[in-house]
């Protein structure tokens, strides 16, 4: 059985994530998005105040987070290959970008945990920058236009969640008392649909940009199948980094237990049934809402298939 297997064939007990639980890599997501959009909206009504087009606010601020797609002004702001994926400037943009990260974000994290959806959400968002830079240099009719083309918003990101929560749980059913449902895989072609009709106008660009986000979410998800963990070195540069000044960083050692008994030749010396209890249901559920399915035991497994079969 795959990876991708285990997550959509099983079933968590009633007690659903919410957006309040600490530590929720969703809400950073949305309280990022939110920071820069407020922050680009007040710098916009400054300029309003003073009496300054939009052309002056394009030129003079936006510019600082869009991320150009000529390679000599990208080397003036790298950093706006990063800033990009999280600032808007329309309220109906991020609106929209907010409602879709959302529907499909909350089923990826509550599958996966905290771990995995903002790695995926930065890797969609570079490869919706490299392919934007890639279309706008090699597609003849966009080359006149690469020195005033630029990329902004979450889309591509979005797209990625889209993809990886669609390609990870594709037996996932929305309204389950309508006649059975409604496939998550309908949910994502309509975003999809919606998503590309609405750059269509403006370049195409856009729209590879956003669909090479979507490929690098469903890639993400084929290669956590082959036990390739895409999440694994930016979870671990997070935490180094939170660390690197702590001096009450938690040591990495191993348990007595697990040295000693079960490292023993690859022998238990006793099998055991653990009791069910919703304390200990509960500290599971916590357990995946953090790390993921895949980083439980196989006693935690365990217990949780009884207590969903009770």
């Amino acid at each position: 059985m795959g990876e991708t297997d285990r997550y959509s064939e099983y079933k968590l007990p009633k007690k659903r994530l919410t957006l309040g639980n600490d530590g929720n890599a969703l809400v950073a997501l949305f309280t990022f998005n939110v920071i820069f959009f407020l922050l680009l909206i007040t710098i916009q009504v400054v300029y309003f105040f003073l009496q300054s087009n939009q052309t002056a606010f394009n030129t003079q601020i936006v510019q600082y987070f869009e991320m150009p797609a000529q390679l000599s002004k990208l080397s003036e702001r790298p950093w706006t290959i990063l800033v990009y994926m999280f600032s808007h400037t329309g309220v109906m943009h991020i609106l929209s970008n907010m409602l879709w990260l959302w529907a499909f974000g909350y089923i990826l994290q509550e599958l996966t945990g905290n771990k995995k959806i903002i790695p995926i959400y930065i890797y969609g968002g570079f490869a919706g920058a490299i392919a934007f830079i890639l279309a706008n240099y090699f597609i003849p009719p966009l080359q006149p236009f690469i020195g005033s083309a630029s990329l902004l918003g979450a889309n591509a990101a979005t797209m990625a969640i889209a993809v990886a929560t669609t390609s990870l749980a594709p037996q996932y059913r929305f309204f389950k008392n309508l006649n059975g449902g409604i496939p998550i895989w309908v949910l994502t072609l309509v975003y999809v649909l919606i998503d590309i009709a609405g750059v269509a106008s403006l370049s195409a660009a856009y729209s590879i940009s956003h669909l090479f986000g979507g490929l690098a979410g469903f890639l993400f998800i084929y290669l956590l199948g082959k036990k390739i963990d895409g999440s694994l070195w930016m979870n671990s540069m997070y935490n180094w980094f939170i660390h690197l000044f702590n001096p009450y960083k938690p040591a990495t050692k191993n348990r007595i237990k697990e040295t000693v008994f079960y490292n023993a030749g690859g022998r238990k010396p006793f099998n055991k049934t653990s009791n069910i209890t919703q304390q200990r249901v509960d500290e599971i559920l916590d357990k995946i809402n953090q790390k993921g399915y895949q980083f439980l035991t196989a006693e935690e497994k365990d217990i949780l298939k009884r207590a969903a079969e009770d």
